[in-house]
């Protein structure tokens, strides 16, 4: 056994009871993160507006701070960008996140001296927890790939800014750095295809043990790897293990990342956000992903029917029911208050509290009532898809619209792998299983309002450059699942076959 597997199965092993002990004590770490944060939260310019120094209640910081999104917070951020102190947390972030909105544009997401270990050592714990649940430490002394965004970072207001995962990049602990690939210099390179060659180049005769990415990027690596070698990943990488994944529900991804891998291997599943690393897979035995209770973040549930109402219900951890859908609302310790980070969320389990992400608040299609969400859509195609043997290799779903009854329908984009044989039959197959899902789409097609939906095959790589032609290949983009209007309906044309 070698140095590092050999330290890491009794640190595995304690942080694994930890936390073990810790998911015991959710609502009581809850209630404690919540009064630190007002603590601090109340000695800043967003305490003084909001008399966050009066709260002493969950009930009463409801009415104090209400739920916000990025439009919202823009003028916090700009003071902070103007060289104010303790805006939003106490001195200024060390850092911004840079990420990009469908309505706000760039958002730059405050990290704190305080947050900052919140992202870094959740991903560790989830590494940890593998460990210890599986004895797998082997993988800790081989090399390690993180599909990320460049760490080079700008200064926005004297902050140092970038893409989280950059970020992210200079807080690897350094026992890991001469395990970590790519080099620095590669993981700098701006565009995605020439960085990808560059990673290649460096990872193709080294032994690899762990993978981390968002899968469709990962898929990517995989391909050229296989194009150059004429190889499957296992007889390129025989040490390889693990694969840690996130950013975009791994599920439809997972025949074709399997079949390129050529041999089972395990998986990680963690949930990061610029906002703060939310949850994270701590079991191989249980389904979902444990939240993040005592990690400087007080979470808040919204019921997702109602995050547009005016005066939605807002529920702390206590209250959440299993199988409910939840818009997630976040306050940390970078200061985010009331803060809806755009994801829904449902529990799976309440002992403990694990989740599963079902999409974005705003990637649905409610053009006729229907409301359907990114849980409904994937569930449908991905059970179809196995039924008939096929692989997804990306799609997204938009309405069309027609005038006279019975004309407008669910229009999908799909790129496949292996076309279905009998494409009829399989678009059938995806709307009963839509229907049998969500009971309003089911009513609109009894009713005649909506016809069965259609699907349209894009052609191969199509989605690589639809991406590419947008400036959004690579690093943590991810095609929407699904929009309420044609916008990207109409792009996508461009690529059908």
């Amino acid at each position: 056994m070698k140095f590092k597997s050999f330290l890491a199965k009794p640190f595995a092993s304690f942080i694994y009871k930890s936390i073990r002990k810790g998911s015991a004590t959710a609502i009581t770490d809850q209630e404690a993160v919540f009064r630190d944060l007002i603590k601090t939260g109340s000695k800043t310019i967003f305490g003084d507006e909001h008399h966050l120094s009066e709260v002493k209640k969950y009930e009463e910081f409801r009415q104090a701070a209400p739920l916000r999104d990025y439009e919202q917070f823009k003028k916090y951020i700009a003071l902070i960008k103007e060289g104010k102190h303790n805006v939003l947390w106490k001195g200024q972030p060390i850092y911004f996140a840079k990420t990009s909105g469908t309505t706000s544009g760039i958002k730059y997401i405050p990290i704190s001296k305080d947050s900052i270990s919140n992202h870094i050592n959740t991903a560790r714990n989830a590494l940890l927890c593998y460990m210890a649940e599986t004895g797998n430490t082997k993988f800790s002394d081989g090399k390690m790939i993180f599909l990320s965004g460049s760490p080079e970072l700008e200064r926005v207001g004297g902050i140092p800014t970038g893409r989280l995962s950059g970020i992210v990049n200079h807080h690897i602990p350094n026992y890991l750095r001469t395990n970590q690939l790519p080099s620095y210099e590669t993981n700098c390179i701006d565009d995605w295809e020439t960085k990808l060659d560059k990673i290649v180049e460096e990872t193709i005769k080294q032994e690899m043990t762990l993978i981390s990415g968002i899968p469709p990027w990962v898929q990517m690596y995989f391909d050229r790897l296989m194009e150059i070698s004429g190889k499957q990943i296992k007889d390129i990488f025989p040490e390889f293990s693990v694969l840690v994944h996130g950013g975009v529900n791994f599920e439809p991804y997972k025949a074709k990342l399997f079949e390129s891998i050529g041999k089972p291997i395990d998986t990680i599943e963690t949930y990061p956000a610029s906002e703060g690393f939310i949850a994270f897979q701590d079991s191989r035995k249980d389904e979902g992903l444990l939240l993040n209770t005592n990690s400087g973040i007080f979470f808040e549930f919204v019921p997702a029917a109602e995050i547009f109402s005016e005066n939605p219900t807002r529920l702390s951890l206590k209250d959440v029911k299993v199988g409910e859908n939840y818009a997630l609302i976040i306050n940390n310790n970078a200061g985010l208050w009331g803060y809806n980070i755009g994801d829904t969320v449902k529990f799976l389990s309440v002992d403990p509290f694990r989740i599963a992400v079902t999409g974005r608040i705003k990637h649905f299609i409610s053009a006729f009532g229907e409301h359907v969400i990114g849980e409904e859509v994937e569930f449908s195609l991905m059970k179809a898809a196995n039924e008939e043997g096929v692989h997804i290799t990306e799609f997204t779903v938009a309405p069309m619209i027609e005038q006279g009854k019975g004309k407008s329908f669910h229009e999908w984009f799909v790129e496949f792998e292996n076309t279905p044989a009998d494409m009829r039959r399989f678009a059938m197959k995806v709307d009963e299983n839509l229907r049998a899902k969500n009971i309003y789409y089911d009513d609109l097609i009894n009713g005649n309002i909506l016809q069965p939906l259609q699907i349209r095959p894009v052609k191969r790589n199509g989605f690589i450059d639809y991406m590419k032609s947008v400036g959004k290949l690579g690093g943590q983009n991810k095609v929407p699942r699904l929009s309420n209007d044609r916008k990207l309906a109409e792009e996508l044309e461009k690529y059908v076959e």
